[in-house]
This record gives structure tokens, sequence and C-alpha cells, in this order.
């Protein structure tokens, strides 16, 4: 769980003795994100373009494991990290300033960390990445270690540890042969591809989210996607659900794929989203939040990231998608993919300056009534950790 707004814990009424440590588990390569806004227009073939603005901050799969822990989940993420300060810099902020669970993650010892340069303008992104793809994880010996890897400074990846990093001193399980058991999982679905983790984390009864992007096969073909058999939701935008489906409509498209899975997602960009609940048949539709975007990196995970934590939480349907889409228009105004992931600090004091503004609408207003009873009544003592244009300083 993140270290921000200690306490505050959106499934503290659901825990029970016996329930999974581990709220969410996803796994995803790690980048380093080099942020440019405040350009005025893309850069032109033989110039050079000043920025007004630059952050740093991890990236890739750090985006969505960041979102969920700022909103209270216990979050564990299995990825490999560069054997560079690149890597160092990324474990660091999302182990120690994140408190996210890296025991499955480790460091690959000369591998660099694959970097990804974002340029931010005209309310959309550029993006510019290189690296390599991480080595085979090391055969794992009889003791359940793993030979030739390593966290970085004190963890291993080979031991339990609690909340705060404690080692329990017991043997923990080795991804990907064994995920965590975990209220939920988070899995990238890719034509053609499967990963035995996810029917592993879904008999294990884990609540599986799928996630997708843009078919480079050109074949749009659900069947090409092993796990979603596996999902309990499926999130695609409104583009990639009309060509799964073959329809004209985001909204059909979302009936269609309820068909499929027990709930589809479709984002719709600036006009919200929509969901389809296929046991019941009940949709949703939330209008998306109007707000001046500094950068839209990472706003996709963070809707996710939301609408992971109101289904865990058991909230309507309507609530969860308001909530999503509220959490992601409050990260497009930071800089970042990961470190602009707003806490409930961020979304109290929206809700607390929305009402305040004159001339709302008052049923606008009554689709987030439901915060009233999430939000902490105090502030937090301390800012949330942003992105800044270095990965740190000597002193």
């Amino acid at each position: 769980m993140s270290t921000d707004t200690p306490g505050i814990d959106p499934l503290e009424a659901l825990r029970a003795p016996r329930d999974p440590a581990c709220d969410v588990f996803l796994t995803g390569p790690v980048f380093l994100d080099i942020i440019f806004t405040g350009l005025d227009s893309a850069p032109v073939r033989g110039t050079e373009s000043w920025a007004r603005g630059m952050g740093s901050s991890p990236g890739g799969v750090a985006n969505m494991a960041t979102a969920l822990a700022r909103l209270g989940l216990h979050t564990s993420l299995a990825a490999a990290f560069g054997d560079d300060h690149y890597g160092e810099y990324c474990w660091d902020a999302l182990e120690q300033g994140e408190g996210i669970d890296l025991s499955m993650s480790h460091t690959v010892p000369g591998w660099h960390s694959p970097v990804t340069v974002s340029m931010a303008y005209e309310g959309e992104r550029t993006m510019v990445s290189h690296g390599h793809e991480a080595p085979a994880p090391a055969p794992v010996d009889g003791t359940g270690s793993r030979a030739g890897a390593t966290g970085t400074g004190t963890s291993t990846g080979t031991t339990g540890t609690t909340g705060n990093g404690t080692s329990t001193g017991a043997a923990a399980p080795v991804f990907p042969q064994c995920p965590p058991r975990a209220r939920a999982a988070i899995a990238s679905l890719a034509p053609g591809r499967s990963e035995p983790w996810v029917a592993t984390a879904a008999r294990d009864g884990a609540l599986v989210f799928g996630d997708v992007g843009w078919d480079e096969t050109g074949r749009w073909d659900l069947d090409a996607l092993p796990d979603l058999a596996h999902c309990e939701a499926f999130l695609p935008n409104a583009e990639e659900a009309m060509r799964y489906t073959r329809t004209d409509c985001p909204r059909a498209a979302a009936h269609a794929l309820a068909k499929r899975v027990p709930l589809a997602v479709v984002t719709l960009g600036a006009e919200g989203a929509y969901a389809v609940d296929g046991r019941t048949g009940t949709a949703a539709a939330v209008p998306a939040i109007e707000v001046e975007a500094l950068d839209p990196t990472g706003a996709g995970d963070v809707f996710v990231a939301g609408f992971v934590t109101g289904t865990l939480a058991d909230w309507p349907l309507a609530d969860r998608l308001a909530f999503a889409g509220l959490t992601a228009a409050l990260s497009v105004q930071e800089f970042g993919g990961s470190l602009s992931a707003p806490g409930w600090a961020e979304i109290a004091a929206w809700w607390q300056l929305i009402r305040t503004c004159d001339r709302q609408d008052p049923a606008a207003l009554e689709r987030y009534a439901f915060l009233d009873d999430l939000l902490p009544a105090t502030a937090r003592a301390w800012p949330l950790r942003r992105a800044v244009p270095t990965i740190g300083f000597r002193q």
C-alpha cells in the first residue's frame, strides 16, 4: 500500500482473517519514463524544440501498480529491473516511495533499463522507446530460490516480506511458476499469447482484469486471446472494442463483449466510459470530467486501477465507472504516468472544490455523492511524490 494517506483502506469493511495478503497482483516491464510537456507543436525535422516542463518517473507496468497502491490496495508486482542507476531509481521509487511489494521482482545483472521519452502536445503524446526484452528468469532450485537474480539493497525476491518490507523468513512463491494468492490480478492480453500464471491466479480465486493493446496482426480475433477465458472483466478502448466485435458503435461493442466476459468496460475518451454486466444485463454510462490536460501518459492505467478498486469494494457499476474516470482525469493534470496518479487526498480536494463552484449541475454532483462515505476527514500532512526533471540529486 502507498505511504500516502495512511489508514485509508477502501476494502477495510470487507477484509477477513483468511483473506489474501495481496489485493492486486500484476506483472510486466518497468520503464524509465522521461516526459516533456509544454510543447506548442510536434518537433519539426531538422530543428531543436525546447519544452517548458520535464519529468522523470517509473513507467510501463509501474503506472498501474502505483495507481493501485495510492488508492490503498496492497499491490504486488513481478518485474525485471535493470542493473543500472535507472533500475535502482525505479525500484526505490516503487518499493520505498509507494509501498509496492517487490518480493517477486528481481534485478537482472548486466541488463539495462528500457527507456521511453514521451512528448505531450495538443492534448496528445508521442513516444520514443528503447529497450531489450529481459532475459528469461533463471531456473528455480529446490529451495525455491532463483540463481543469479537479486533484488536491490536487502531484498532478494526469494523470502517472504510483510507490507513494510520486513522479512518473514519463509520462502515466498517464485513467479511465474507460482503467482501470489490475491483478490485480483491484472493481465495484459496479446494475440496468440497465453500466460500460464493467469489461469493459476483465476483458479486460486483472483478476479482477473484483462487489459489489451493494439493488435499489430490486424486480425482482431477474440479467440486469439486465450487468457480472455479467465477474465472477470475486459477493458478495451472504443476503437479496440469495435474492431474486436466488428461493430460500428462502442456501446454495441460493449454488449457484444459482455457475451464473452462477465464484465465489459469500454473507454470512450472524451465521452467517458460505458460498461455492461453480462451476468445481470445491467449497463452504465458515465461522461468524462473536463480538465486541462498537462500530460495524458498513463491515464488509461489509472482508469483501470480505479475500476479495480471499485470492483473489489463491491460498489455499484456506475460508481466504479465514475471513480475510474475521476482518477484518470486527475492524473492528466500532473507530469508522468506513475507519479501522476492521485491519492485519496487529491480526490477529496477535488470533491470539496467542485461543490463550491458556481452553476454546477446538481445531477452531475449527485453522480459522485458516493465519495462522501469514502474520503478522509483530514488532509495529508505531506505531498505525494511527483515526477521531477532528474532521477535524483546527490544531496
